[in-house]
């Protein structure tokens, strides 16, 4: 009777050692794939400049939505409210156009845009709907998205953080 208890006793410590290396062996491939994810998202919302592309009440009201969010830092947000600013936002990793407002240049825009930097382009379902021929061409560019939903603009924004490419 006890070579039958040291058996199930030699059974149970490799079914511990075992269990106990199959969840050590989870945690790391857990560990491996969320902290690149999280390191990226928080470079990009700490470090990374978002310029926005809106004029008058716009410019306030998309700012405003960043900020209340709390996720974005006021200084990491630069307002570009005319053509001939355009220039300032060389830096920012991000682009947040509103559509209505700069409709007229947003090819300006596009040749500004590096290939890295995110493009997020707001153009509210209340007012009039992007052009065909300017969406195809938004769509040929690299990391761009349009919305036109205030709550989908905000998940668009973390999200091509999260994406886009970072400097170390």
């Amino acid at each position: 009777m006890d070579w039958i208890i040291t058996i199930l006793t030699l059974v149970g410590i490799i079914d511990t050692i075992v269990l106990a290396a199959a969840i050590i062996w989870g945690f790391i491939l857990w560990a491996r794939g969320i902290t690149p994810v999280l390191l990226r998202l928080g470079n990009g919302l700490a470090k990374r400049k978002i310029a926005i592309f809106a004029k008058g009440e716009n410019v306030g009201s998309l700012r405003n939505l960043l900020l209340d969010s709390k996720l974005f830092n006021q200084k990491n947000i630069c307002e570009i409210t005319k053509l001939d600013d355009i220039g300032r936002a060389e830096n920012a990793a991000l682009y947040l156009v509103f559509w209505h407002d700069w409709a007229t240049n947003i090819e300006e825009i596009l040749r500004q845009k590096s290939d890295q930097c995110a493009l997020v382009v707001y153009a509210p379902y209340d007012l009039s709907r992007i052009p065909d021929e300017q969406m195809k061409n938004l769509d040929g560019k690299r990391h761009t998205a349009v919305t036109n939903f205030r709550g989908r603009l905000l998940n668009d924004i973390v999200a091509s953080m999260i994406t886009t490419s970072y400097e170390k």
